[in-house]
């Protein structure tokens, strides 16, 4: 199977399980005969007289449904999921970013939003007019959350049926091609988040056309996608091709990989394999580098190894543990999967080895978990790490931000903590100014036992965890949506501009100390003291002092240039530095 893959002819369907397709395309019918692909792809059919210019509404007819399905590959899906599909040819679109020369993950900052709530319009011409913004902030790449095809008006994205297609609420292929072409002109990567572990509950027709899925084998979210079954090289060859449309036809820098533990395969050559070589391939055809971050749980390094030593060859993968010290440090938290979380020793292991469980006992899991970084194999910035994301702050009962219960001081160390860290840091929208308006589960199902189910097994959820089901907001209730978008207006005054400079002086401190993202896992030193509330670590002539308690503490032989410092109260003299409570200083020896 080809690594760098150019997908079907312009109207080819896989239908596998048909008896007979009949094309529908700009209201006339074109009968599909079979054609030969050679072994592990046989299904494919084509219409030999269908139309080859211009824009055209299609569907397909299987066997004696007189219904129409929309394309399993559509590019536009002007009328929702369940609607003909419209041809699109990116090639129409006149890119600007001839100059573009890409970015490399090594020092970077990732800005994750959500295309819906991150501006009033929810429009992916209405974001592309915040990227002086972001630009200014010191942010390197744009992580989109998922933009493909789901049905309703407004989705966190991960419910999409629709892989090939961008939302038409967000301005559909055309937009974002305007979007990425913007992103590069202010001098910043666009990262697409990506699903191929499972597909939303509305709108997939995918099991019509052939064995797309395995039945009976779920995962959290549904049926498993057929990765490894019989028909999955066409399955498989679904995937790929998704990934090179993002990669090579709309300009993406790179994909994040939803929740990779949940790609069920056994097959020899991992799918996580292929997709790390047709990144890799990709760039060199390019001439750009294309960077594959994965989401995982499993805390296996061997996502990020290279694929000459039997790993995937990926260049990043997150990890959960630094968010979940980091969160339990500056917020006290220890419910759930914080438990193991609650000191700072935690933090220190995890500043220095990437992962806390490495092979240790996880009590949330109930077994041992992990397995250690090689550390010569990988660099830091292979681990992609927050203090606040979409799943950590939208899978809360409530949709709460650490900015919604936490002080100036705390909000500050967490910022210092993970802007200054070994690894490569991730912000998600408007936490750089602790916006006020949380970010919560919203869905907008128009069948309305979905939408009912969906909200009613919300409060289920939340009261097995102990929480009052009367604070669970309704998924399907419009404002639910309307409250999870950011107040722009909160940007420039009171603590919410000073937590903005602070973030903007951070990045800058970053940009222009290599030490702290240039360097590898063993040049971390990290010292702490859980009694007395304070941890510092150096990288290389950079040393990081913070302050977790609600007493001001002195810290000895700390000396250097003292770079930045949360609190105007802190003080050095004698070789020592002074931290107040709640608060952070970088110094540079």
């Amino acid at each position: 199977m080809s690594l760098v893959h150019n997908g079907p002819g312009r109207f080819d369907v896989w239908a596998p399980r048909a008896e007979s397709v009949t094309l529908l395309a700009g209201g006339q019918h074109y009968p599909m005969a079979r054609v030969e692909r050679g072994p592990g792809a046989e299904g494919w059919w084509a219409a030999e007289s269908a139309p080859v210019d211009g824009d055209v509404d299609y569907g397909y007819l299987l066997d004696d449904d007189p219904q129409p399905l929309p394309d399993p590959r559509s590019r536009r899906l002007p009328d929702g999921v369940h609607a003909l599909s419209r041809t699109y040819g990116p090639a129409a679109h006149a890119w600007q970013d001839a100059g573009w020369q890409g970015k490399e993950l090594r020092g970077a900052v990732i800005y994750e939003l959500h295309v819906g709530t991150f501006t009033p319009e929810g429009t992916l011409d209405a974001a592309a007019e915040k990227l002086g913004y972001l630009a200014d902030l010191g942010i390197e790449f744009v992580e989109l959350l998922p933009v493909n095809g789901f049905n309703g008006t407004h989705n966190w994205g991960y419910d999409g049926v629709q892989w090939f297609a961008v939302h038409e609420g967000y301005g559909g292929p055309a937009a974002y091609q305007r979007f990425v072409d913007a992103t590069h002109a202010a001098g910043m990567g666009v990262i697409q988040d990506v699903v191929y572990n499972h597909l939303g509950p509305s709108g997939n027709y995918l099991a019509r056309y052939g064995p797309y899925l395995k039945q009976g084998d779920a995962n959290t979210w549904g049926d498993s996608v057929n990765l490894d079954g019989p028909g999955s090289d066409v399955v498989r060859e679904y995937i790929l091709d998704n990934a090179a449309l993002w990669l090579r036809d709309y300009h993406v820098d790179g994909l994040r990989l939803d929740a990779v533990h949940a790609l069920r395969d056994e097959r020899a050559v991992h799918l996580l394999e292929e997709l790390g070589a047709l990144g890799d391939a990709i760039s060199a055809e390019t001439g750009l580098p294309k960077t594959l971050i994965a989401e995982s749980d499993l805390n296996n390094p061997r996502l990020i190894y290279p694929r000459n030593v039997n790993g995937y060859g990926l260049a990043g993968q997150w990890s959960d543990d630094f968010h979940h010290a980091v969160h339990v440090n500056v917020s006290g938290e220890t419910t759930g999967y914080y438990g193991d979380f609650a000191s700072l020793g935690v933090l220190a292991k995890v500043l220095k080895d990437g992962f806390l469980h490495d092979g240790s006992y996880s009590s949330f899991r109930g077994r041992h978990h992990g397995r250690p970084i090689n550390t010569a194999l990988v660099r830091p910035e292979a681990l992609v790490v927050c203090n606040q994301n979409h799943d950590q702050i939208g899978n809360r009962a409530t949709g709460d931000r650490l900015s919604q219960s936490l002080h100036y001081g705390q909000l500050a160390v967490a910022a210092v903590l993970t802007l200054t860290s070994p690894f490569t840091p991730m912000l998600f929208m408007g936490e750089e100014f602790g916006a006020s308006t949380p970010w919560q589960f919203f869905t907008s199902h128009p069948e309305p036992e979905l939408g009912k189910a969906t909200a009613e097994g919300r409060i289920r959820e939340f009261e097995r965890m102990g929480w009052d089901p009367a604070v669970v907001p309704d998924p399907q209730d419009p404002e639910t949506f309307r409250r999870s978008k950011l107040n722009w207006a909160e940007a420039s005054g009171g603590r919410h501009a000073r937590l903005l400079e602070l973030y903007r002086s951070l990045t800058a401190l970053r940009r222009g100390n290599p030490d702290l993202a240039g360097l590898g896992f063993t040049d971390t030193e990290v010292a702490f003291s859980n009694d007395d509330g304070w941890l510092r670590f150096r990288r290389g002539a950079v040393e990081v002092l913070l302050n977790f308690s609600e007493e001001e503490i002195r810290l000895e032989d700390a000396s250097g240039l003292m770079l930045l410092a949360t609190d105007d109260a802190t003080k050095q003299e004698g070789g020592a530095v002074t931290l107040p409570a709640w608060s952070a200083a970088i110094l540079k020896g």
